[in-house]
């Protein structure tokens, strides 16, 4: 009987660990954009970020106050390289050594950096230079990185828009634009030898930016819509977010590199924007972002890859006010710069349970509404880049996409009921609650029987 505590001490053990891992949100993350001229000090930022249920954190580029801000606490940190140095990171390795030596020796691993993501939308900017030499400053990063005993530690990437894709409805058909050719094919390759993510920026808001009908709002919120089936796989989606995410996983099968990690590098919905943006509002930020954690919390997945939620960034932490571009663009953050909620999504860590967002509130139609009676279209927008201030355009085709979406009667709006996904969460909390009642009982009764023996 001796060995009765060593049991108890076991299944207590267990259970802590159970409840860490259900609790542990990981896949969480947000983008934590700098153009801006009122944002509060790094340590302000580090307090926040431990009080929310937020476990990395990305920038844009490497401000070596905001990364030592947030050492020891344990956030995942994504830095990031500028577009304008890519030419000189793929033309010099002591300039590679020296971008490592100065963002990330300094700071590891007090400070979790986990990835690095060479350039931003690279490969939709339309600058031929820029995209033939991505993939050398990225292998010359790595070399640094290797150089430095890191190259297992910290992983190195690019972030794409959805505009690479040629293809991406149905979900299933979802493929690469042949134009990249062997750039692409590089850039997967090296991925995949150095098990770092496939990168991507799916933006649900310019879906229904290009199409305005209220049922495509309402599969672009994840809110109860007719769902559409995928003529291939006989699936039934019920979110953009889902479609976006399984046609990349397609893209990336389809050239034979399904292995490869998949991480949404941005995703969000602004609240406010210029009298004729279409779609910003408090009601529609709060119903995005908020039905979107509680899908990532259900643990649910996509139909292609179920039982998982992908490691997904919020955009963003807080607005920029220097940002060009539409109003849009300035106004996506979930926190004010004094540290208070914009609206509430259920990530303050002292109540993780997603209260019901709000429905959908269509915009005016305006200037920019477009209506088509065609099965696809192809629609070009251009997006503010953010860790250089240009501008990067990206073409993409389908529904889809980030950017545009096709408005013929077979793009049906897609999403998934935001009360669902709040109830698979309160199902997991009861479960942990049960396992807690258990292992608690289980732990009484052998100490019990323990000091009964002796």
């Amino acid at each position: 009987m001796v060995v009765l505590p060593y049991t108890a001490a076991f299944l207590l053990l267990s259970f802590l660990l159970t409840v860490k891992i259900a609790n542990s949100q990981s896949f969480l993350g947000i983008n934590y954009g700098q153009l801006a001229d009122n944002l509060p000090t790094p340590s302000s930022n580090a307090k926040l970020l431990q009080s929310i249920s937020i476990q990395k954190v990305r920038l844009y580029g490497s401000d070596p106050a905001i990364i030592k801000a947030l050492a020891n606490t344990g956030i995942g940190i994504v830095i990031g390289t500028a577009n304008g140095d890519i030419p000189g990171l793929a033309s010099d390795p002591h300039f590679a050594k020296s971008w490592i030596n100065t963002n990330v020796l300094p700071f590891y691993p007090a400070s979790n950096i986990i990835l690095i993501t060479v350039g931003n939308e690279v490969m939709t900017s339309n600058d031929q230079n820029l995209m033939n030499k991505l993939l050398p400053a990225m292998q010359n990063v790595q070399n640094a990185l290797n150089d430095a005993s890191l190259g297992g530690k910290i992983k190195v990437s690019t972030v794409h828009s959805m505009g690479v894709l040629k293809q991406s409805e149905p979900p299933s058909s979802g493929s690469f634009d042949p134009s990249y050719g062997d750039l692409m094919k590089g850039l997967l390759e090296f991925n995949s030898a150095n098990g770092s993510p496939f990168a991507f920026n799916p933006y649900p808001y310019f879906a229904y930016r290009s199409d305005t009908r209220p049922e495509t709002l309402a599969f672009c919120l994840f809110q109860p819509n007719a769902g559409r089936m995928d003529g291939n796989t006989k699936i039934k989606y019920m979110n953009m977010f889902d479609a976006q995410v399984d046609a990349v996983y397609s893209a990336l099968n389809s050239m034979g590199f399904k292995n490869v990690e998949i991480v949404v590098a941005e995703t969000g919905w602004p609240f406010k924007g210029d009298d004729n943006d279409v779609g910003p509002s408090i009601e529609n930020a709060k119903a995005y972002n908020g039905n979107l954690i509680a899908h990532l919390r259900s643990m649910v997945g996509t139909p292609l890859m179920p039982g998982k939620s992908v490691d997904t960034y919020l955009f963003a932490l807080y607005d920029e006010d220097l940002k060009p571009g539409p109003g849009s663009e300035r106004s996506p953050g979930l926190f004010k710069t004094d540290l208070t909620m914009v609206y509430d999504v259920g990530l303050s860590t002292s109540n993780q349970t997603q209260s019901p967002a709000a429905s959908p509130q269509p915009s005016p139609t305006a200037t920019n509404t477009t209506t088509s009676t065609t099965t696809t279209s192809t629609t070009t927008s251009t997006t503010t880049s953010n860790n250089n201030s240009s501008t990067s355009t990206s073409t993409s085709t389908g529904t889809g996409t980030s950017t545009s979406t096709g408005t013929g009667t077979n793009t049906v709006t897609i999403n998934i009921s935001s009360s669902s996904d709040i109830n698979k969460v309160y199902l997991i909390k009861i479960f942990n609650l049960g396992l807690l009642y258990g292992f608690t009982r289980l732990s009484l009764i052998c100490l019990f029987f323990y000091y009964l023996q002796t």
